[in-house]
């Protein structure tokens, strides 16, 4: 099962950097969504590929043609947000808050109710398990937020394995979709989207790919935008990681899902038996 995300955020949102943390900052750089998106629908029509598209509440806002053209070419809307922050550091009712103007704003651009979500950073930690209850009872019946090893904004220590599970928390259960890892040496590996995908050669990833059974994608506009300014107070790391591999990174993805099957979150859902995956009781 291989499955096609997209998040569908700016070039400037970025995570863990104070120059690109609020929407003061955001509204100094330039726009280049509706480029990039355009890029992306043609490279999907192109190759007959259907994927799901995790949305801010704020691009919904500033820019609901873009979420229109993306239903009238038949992909999936999904929920990445309101305001792109990490739950983690958020309190229950400012993240509460955050999904409600989220799911409304995505919902008035597209005209499609929204019951799937992602956080950004894959941030819903063992620390934050309260965010399962607001999504129930915000109406999301299916999250992709979870990543079954380390990472530095998540991390989440019940799910051992990156395979569809169900969370099943003070009576509501939730579809879960984490992120794509593959163990190597003892040790979970991330390759299948972002900086991962743009910096490990193609053979690589494709050799990897036919390792796994289950498979999560997840870019960004950015990760095929070479011509993206630089934020100039990035450390250098951040620097590198943000413009690595850029300049190849759409033909790989155009060889990648011209060479393999790839479907979205809604159709993954009425493929997968829930009455085998794991049950994560919280």
């Amino acid at each position: 099962m291989n499955i096609l995300t997209f998040d569908l955020e700016e070039w400037f949102h970025l995570l863990d950097h104070k120059g690109t943390k609020t929407e003061k900052e955001w509204n100094a750089f330039p726009e280049r969504i509706r480029h990039n998106t355009d890029r992306i629908l043609e490279l999907l029509g192109h190759h007959h590929q259907k994927a799901t598209f995790f949305c801010l509440g704020w691009i919904a806002r500033k820019y609901p043609e873009i979420l229109r053209k993306i239903v009238a070419e038949g992909h999936e809307i999904a929920c990445h947000s309101d305001m792109h922050q990490l739950v983690y550091e958020q309190t229950p009712e400012h993240f509460r808050e955050d999904l409600r103007v989220a799911i409304r704003s995505i919902e008035d651009a597209c005209g499609r109710k929204v019951i799937t979500f992602r956080a950004p950073g894959f941030s819903i930690t063992n620390e934050v398990l309260w965010a399962f209850d607001i999504l129930a009872e915000s109406g999301i019946k299916i999250d992709s937020s979870i990543i079954p090893t380390g990472k530095k904004h998540g991390g989440f220590p019940y799910l051992r394995k990156a395979e569809p599970a169900i969370i099943r928390k003070n009576g509501i259960e939730i579809l879960e979709f984490p992120m794509s890892t593959i163990k190597i040496a003892r040790i979970q590996f991330r390759f299948s989207g972002g900086g991962y995908f743009r910096l490990l050669p193609y053979f690589l990833i494709k050799q990897l790919m036919e390792k796994s059974d289950y498979m999560l994608t997840y870019f960004h506009p950015r990760d095929l935008d070479p011509g993206q300014p630089m934020i100039k107070d990035l450390p250098v790391y951040r620097k590198f990681k943000a413009f690595v591999g850029l300049n190849n990174a759409e033909k790989k993805l155009s060889a990648w899902i011209s060479e393999y099957p790839f479907i979205n979150m809604e159709t993954a859902v009425t493929l997968v038996d829930w009455d085998k995956v794991p049950v994560i009781n919280l």
